[in-house]
């Protein structure tokens, strides 16, 4: 069956592969972000995706998204926007701006996703997938804003998954570890940041894109319907389960 995704972030790294993934598996997929160029590259690999250009940190933005789909039937929404500026604020003014920043970036792109999806994803077998960071789990640097903002995450994926359990819908976090084929750590990314993150896995490489893409195709897959409420690292064992 031909299914419809959303996916936010669809314009880079690990929120493009994951459309790539469902578009490759037959999949009607939306693909919603700030950036026209970015999305339309993503598109224009692979048929069957089209674009949606909005800012997620707004509630117009999430409303646009809703109003763009129509009628359609959303089978899956995956939540893959995000970003940080990772930098260390310099007086309580710029804390406050840092702060807002990540968590409109991180947490409110999710919620007002799926806020303004509910009523048009099926029932049952519905899925929501957000993506989380090791960030949550090990403490991200400079302020804490960012990890702060992906462990709140946590919280509204256990409410998400026991608000809308008994609809047949299941709620997942997805969490990366070290993935550098991405935007994300821009000019951070160096041969030593690169050895530094390597050595703490245990498996003695970095992630991909793809990889984290493979994770949330099977959560939105049937066989993992009773998969619901969970925190599904995947990071090379830097993070034990917990």
């Amino acid at each position: 069956m031909k299914r419809n995704i959303v996916v936010s972030g669809g314009g880079s790294g690990i929120g493009r592969a994951t459309a790539h993934w469902f578009a490759a598996h037959g999949d009607q997929v939306w693909v919603v972000g700030r950036r026209e160029s970015a999305l339309r590259e993503t598109a224009a690999s692979h048929p069957g995706i089209a674009t949606i250009v909005a800012d997620l940190s707004t509630a117009q933005g999430a409303f646009a998204v809703a109003q763009e789909l129509g009628d359609a039937k959303v089978h899956a929404v995956v939540a893959a926007a995000g970003g940080t500026a990772a930098r260390v604020a310099s007086g309580l003014e710029d804390v406050v701006d840092v702060w807002r920043r990540d968590i409109d970036q991180n947490l409110m792109t999710a919620v007002l996703l799926v806020e303004a999806l509910e009523s048009k994803i099926a029932r049952p077998g519905g899925r929501v997938i957000g993506l989380g960071s090791i960030g949550a789990q090990l403490g991200s640097g400079y302020g804490g804003s960012y990890g702060a903002a992906k462990a709140a995450l946590h919280a509204w994926i256990f409410w998400l998954a026991e608000r809308l359990g008994h609809e047949g819908i299941t709620a997942n976090l997805v969490l990366p570890g070290y993935v550098p084929d991405t935007e994300f750590f821009g000019d951070r990314l160096n041969p030593e940041f690169d050895k530094v993150r390597v050595d703490r896995t245990l498996v003695g490489r970095a992630g991909t894109s793809e990889e984290v893409a493979a994770v949330i195709g099977f959560l939105a897959s049937a066989d993992a319907g009773f998969i619901t409420g969970q925190l599904l690292g995947v990071n090379g064992g830097t993070v034990l389960g917990r």
